[in-house]
C-alpha cells in the first residue's frame, strides 16, 4: 500500500515523503491516526504544490535575511551599563540585551541570533555576529557605554 507521510516519523521518514508500506500497517495503524494518507494522484498533486509552496517561502525569508544582514552591517547599537572603576561593570552585558538594543533600532532580532561567545564585561566598543537568517551572518557594532 503506498502512502503519504502527514507528519515527521523517526523510522519512516519526512513529511510529505511517499512510500510503499504493508496494507495491514497503513489501514490498521498509520491511516486511523492520521499519520498518513493514501497516495492517490489527487493528494501527490497536493504535495507537489505544498513542497513548492514551501520552497517560495524559504526563498523569501533568505532573501529578507539578507537584506537585514546588510542592513545591520551598517548599524551600530548603544548599551548603557552601571560600571566601577577600570571601565569594568557591575553585571554584563548579554546576547539578550544586545537583541533588545537592536529592536530598538529597527531589528526583528532574536536572543538566540546573537552568537555572543561570552558576556561582555568592559567598556569599548565590540564587533558582535549576528545571524538573522541560516548561513547568514552579519557583523553589529555594540557600544557599551557608562551611565
Amino acid at each position: 500500500m503506498k502512502v503519504i507521510l502527514t507528519k515527521d516519523h523517526p523510522t519512516l521518514g519526512e513529511e510529505g515523503t511517499i512510500l510503499e508500506v504493508a496494507p495491514g500497517y497503513g489501514r490498521n495503524f498509520l491511516l486511523p491516526r492520521g499519520l498518513a494518507y493514501p497516495a492517490t494522484g489527487h493528494h501527490i498533486a497536493l504535495i507537489e504544490q505544498a513542497r513548492e509552496k514551501k520552497k517560495r517561502r524559504e526563498e523569501e525569508r533568505l532573501v529578507k535575511a539578507r537584506e537585514m544582514a546588510t542592513r545591520m552591517n551598517e548599524a551600530s547599537c548603544t548599551i548603557t551599563v552601571a560600571a566601577g572603576e577600570g571601565d569594568t561593570l557591575y553585571g554584563s552585558v548579554t546576547a539578550a540585551m544586545i537583541a533588545e538594543a537592536l529592536a530598538g533600532e529597527g531589528f526583528a532580532v532574536d536572543k538566540d541570533q546573537v552568537e555572543l561567545e561570552a558576556p561582555i564585561k568592559k567598556l569599548g566598543i565590540y564587533t558582535v555576529p549576528v545571524s538573522p537568517g541560516p548561513e547568514i551572518t552579519a557583523q553589529v557594532k555594540v557600544w557599551v557605554v557608562k551611565e
